[in-house]
C-alpha cells in the first residue's frame, strides 16, 4: 500500500506546469531531424527475437465531441470513414512488419482514439485478423490486449466481440455521471449504459476492467464528485484513473465551448482530488501514482510491489522490455532507444501510406544522458524509490557528481517534506506521492533550457 499525505499547502506552493512523463526525454523534444529513415535503422537495430512486442493502434474518430478533449480526433457521423483509414492501416502494418523479426511475441496491444468502438464488428474482426497476418499474437490469452470503450458506443454483443478476438483487458470513459457536467462538456451517458458495459465485460471474463473519471469539469463540487465516486466505488473496478482537467483552450479548439466561468475554483478542485484520494484509500484502493488507484490484486499493484511497473504513452504498464510501435495517425512508438511519432492528419497519412512510405515525422534517438535519466524518472514514477548505487553501477557513474546541480536542488524538497535522500537512496515520502512529477522534474535537463511552457499543471 501507497501511504499519502495530502497536505493543501504544499500543494498549491508547488502546482506549477510540468511533463506527465509517458517518455523522457517527452514529446517537446521529438524534432522532425529523426524521419523515418532513422526510425527504420533504429528498428534494424532492435533484434534481439527474445524481447516482445507491443503494438498501439491509434483510432481517431468519435461520433460526437467532448469538449475537455485533448486527444486526435475525428468527429464524424459517417461510419464509411473508418474503411479508407482501416486500409492504410493494414498496409501500415505490412510496412512495420518487414522491420521486425517474425519471432517476436506481441505481448501487449492496445487500441486507442478516438472511440475504438467507432469500427463495426466486421471492422473489428479484420483489424485484428491483418494484425495477425503480419504480427504474432498470442492465442493463450497471457497477453495483456486492452481496448478504450465509450459505453455508448458498446452493447453487449460488441463486447463478446472484442472477447473473441483477443481483449482481455478495456478502460471505460465515464468522467462524471452528474447531469449538469454532462450537459456543459457535451457527453451524455447514463449510469445504466455505463453499468450494463462493465457487466458484459465481467461476464465475458474480461481480467481487468478501469474506468476513467476527471476532476475539475464544469459545476463539479466535492459533493457532486463524492457521489459519482460512491456509484463507482459500488461496482468495485479494478482500476480508477483519476485525471486533473487541464484547461488549455488555445491549444485544443474543443474547450473553447466550455465556459470558464463554470470551472471549480483551485481551492474546490484540491478539494475535489483530497477528497477522492479519501473515497478510494478507505474503500481498499492503492494508489499507484500519477491520478492512478487500483486494487490490491491488480496486476498494476502486483507489479509496483515486485518492482516490475512501468509506466510508457498509455500510462502505467507491467512490462519495461517491449519495443513499441505506433500504427494510425499521431500514433507514438518506442522502437530500441528512440522515440517517434506519426503525422497528424489523415491527408498526410494517407499520402505517405499510398507512396509506400512510413508515416513517421518525428521523434528523438537517445543519448547516454537521455537514457539516464529516463531510468531515475521512470524509478521515481513507479516505485517513489531510487536505489543510487544500482544506477551508478549500471551506468557507471558517482551519483552525486554527476548530479552535482539536482543533488543541491534535492535539498529544498527535503525541507519539505518530499523525500528523504542520502548516498544510498532516494525515497518518496507520504506527502510528496502526488508531487511526484515535481520530483522527477529535478533531473530533466530540458526543463532547465525551455524557453516556453509547455505542459498542464501537475495537481
Amino acid at each position: 500500500m501507497q501511504p499519502l499525505i495530502f497536505d493543501a499547502e504544499l500543494i498549491k506552493r508547488y502546482d506549477k506546469a510540468g511533463p506527465r512523463y509517458t517518455s523522457y526525454p517527452t514529446a517537446v523534444q521529438f524534432h522532425t531531424g529523426f524521419n523515418s529513415a532513422a526510425y527504420r535503422a533504429e528498428a534494424l537495430r532492435s533484434q534481439n527475437p527474445q524481447t516482445p512486442l507491443s503494438l498501439y493502434f491509434h483510432i481517431p474518430f468519435c461520433d460526437t465531441v467532448c469538449f475537455y478533449c485533448a486527444c486526435n480526433k475525428v468527429v464524424t457521423k459517417d461510419r464509411s470513414r473508418a474503411a479508407p483509414y482501416l486500409a492504410r492501416v493494414y498496409q501500415e502494418l505490412a510496412l512495420q512488419s518487414q522491420l521486425f523479426n517474425p519471432d517476436r511475441k506481441v505481448t501487449q496491444l492496445h487500441w486507442g482514439g478516438g472511440t475504438p468502438t467507432f469500427l463495426s464488428h466486421e471492422e473489428m474482426r479484420t483489424l485484428m485478423a491483418t494484425t495477425r497476418q503480419y504480427f504474432q499474437l498470442l492465442d493463450d490469452d497471457s497477453g495483456e490486449y486492452s481496448i478504450e470503450i465509450d459505453p455508448r458506443e458498446a452493447k453487449n454483443d460488441t463486447i463478446a466481440l472484442l472477447r473473441e478476438l483477443g481483449f482481455n483487458r478495456m478502460s471505460l470513459g465515464v468522467q462524471d455521471f452528474e447531469p449538469t457536467v454532462q450537459q456543459a462538456v457535451n457527453r451524455l451517458q447514463t449510469e445504466a449504459e455505463t453499468f450494463a458495459v462493465l457487466d458484459a465485460a465481467r461476464h465475458e471474463g474480461f481480467k481487468s476492467i478501469s474506468i476513467d473519471l476527471i476532476y475539475g469539469l464544469p459545476h463539479q463540487t466535492v459533493e457532486t464528485f463524492s457521489r459519482t465516486l460512491d456509484k463507482i466505488i459500488a461496482v468495485q473496478p479494478d482500476r480508477l484513473s483519476v485525471f486533473n482537467y487541464a484547461h488549455l483552450p488555445t491549444l485544443f479548439k474543443p474547450q473553447r465551448r466550455i465556459n470558464t466561468e463554470e470551472l471549480p475554483s483551485p481551492a474546490d478542485k484540491l478539494a475535489i482530488l483530497q477528497t477522492t484520494i479519501n473515497h478510494l484509500t478507505e474503500a481498499g484502493y492503492v494508489y499507484i501514482g500519477m491520478d492512478h488507484f487500483a486494487r490490491p490484486d491488480d496486476e498494476l499493484a502486483i507489479a509496483q510491489r515486485n518492482g516490475t511497473l512501468y509506466r510508457n504513452f498509455q500510462g502505467y504498464a507491467t512490462q519495461a522490455d517491449c519495443d513499441l510501435i505506433g500504427l494510425g495517425i499521431t500514433s507514438i512508438g518506442k522502437v530500441g532507444d528512440s522515440y517517434s511519432q506519426n503525422v497528424k492528419t489523415l491527408e498526410e497519412y494517407y499520402a505517405l501510406i499510398d507512396a509506400g512510405q512510413l508515416a513517421v515525422f518525428r521523434g528523438v534517438a537517445l543519448d547516454a544522458d537521455d537514457k539516464l535519466r529516463r531510468d531515475i524518472i521512470t524509478q521515481l514514477m513507479c516505485h517513489f524509490r531510487l536505489d543510487i548505487p544500482t544506477i551508478e553501477q549500471a551506468f557507471n557513474i558517482h551519483f552525486q557528481s554527476y548530479f552535482a546541480p539536482e543533488w543541491q536542488a534535492l535539498a529544498s524538497l527535503k525541507n519539505d517534506g518530499l523525500i528523504e535522500y542520502n548516498a544510498e537512496k532516494i525515497e518518496v515520502l507520504p506527502a510528496g506521492r502526488l508531487l511526484v512529477r515535481n520530483i522527477c522534474m529535478t533531473f530533466d535537463k530540458y526543463l532547465r533550457l525551455a524557453t516556453e511552457q509547455r505542459f498542464s499543471k501537475v495537481i
